[in-house]
């Protein structure tokens, strides 16, 4: 039970790479904290099911994370914060001059200063244990750009950078900041999009995967969201100990480009 006796919280964790990261820690024994913006019986039911099947403590605590005062609320909620994990995001797509206000705004928040928040939050938590992990989920548009997605590839650069400032501040404690950096990650969200886009395309499921959804991926395969939960786990591990603001991306080769 690599984890046993840590706290992890997750932000953004009732579905998809959240909800993996958290089921993955929780399976080493760490005890966690999800999140989303809702406050439903499902939410609270997921929790539990994370609890009863891995033996730990697992709590749902809603938090609104384009509310910086709910960001940090969260993390005192949560009592004792070990492993941050900033995956919270959302996204938008326009041409900079048609972008709404209001989306530029929310994904800024959502993706950006959410994880300055909790950061700033669980930093003196951590140092009060002696140890800690933050892993922020940014994305290869935080090494890349593509057009139509200002704010979101905006933020995710600013997550980078965050990860390296962060890192520097903590570099002589036990405490690391790394950002982990998906392409596209094989997600329910994506998999409903398949069956669309091949009647857009008029094309076969393995075409609009090769030539549509996965183009910038040489591999043409996607990331799954265990193998971002592994990645996770591998820098929350000792072998992770001098791993310090980096990122590591998980793209299929798209960056590598």
């Amino acid at each position: 039970m690599a984890f046993k006796g840590k706290t992890a919280v997750i932000t953004g964790s009732n579905s998809g790479i959240g909800l993996g990261i958290a089921e993955d820690l929780a399976r080493q024994g760490a005890n966690v904290v999800l999140n989303s913006f809702t406050d439903t019986d499902e939410d609270h039911a997921e929790a539990k099911r994370i609890g009863d099947e891995y033996g730990v403590e697992s709590r749902y605590i809603k938090a609104d994370m384009s509310k910086g005062d709910e960001c940090r609320a969260l993390i005192e909620k949560a009592g004792a914060c070990d492993i941050l994990v900033n995956n919270a995001g959302i996204q938008h797509v326009a041409p900079v001059d048609e972008f709404p206000v209001d989306k530029w705004d929310a994904i800024i928040a959502i993706n950006l200063n959410s994880a300055f928040h909790t950061t700033a939050a669980a930093l003196p938590m951590m140092r009060k244990a002696g140890w800690g992990r933050i892993v922020n989920i940014a994305s290869a548009h935080g090494l890349r750009a593509s057009p139509f997605k200002s704010a979101y590839i905006a933020a995710k650069h600013g997550v980078v950078g965050l990860t390296k400032s962060v890192a520097l501040e903590t570099a002589q404690e036990p405490i690391t900041c790394n950002a982990i950096c998906p392409g596209y990650v094989l997600t329910p969200i994506i998999e409903k999009q398949i069956p669309d886009q091949m009647k857009t395309h008029n094309m076969d499921r393995e075409t609009v995967l090769r030539d549509v959804i996965l183009v910038k991926h040489p591999s043409r395969d996607f990331a799954t969201i265990s193998q971002v939960a592994g990645t996770v786990s591998f820098l929350c591990s000792p072998n992770g100990d001098q791993i310090r603001g980096t990122t590591i991306s998980l793209d299929g080769g798209w960056t590598a480009s």
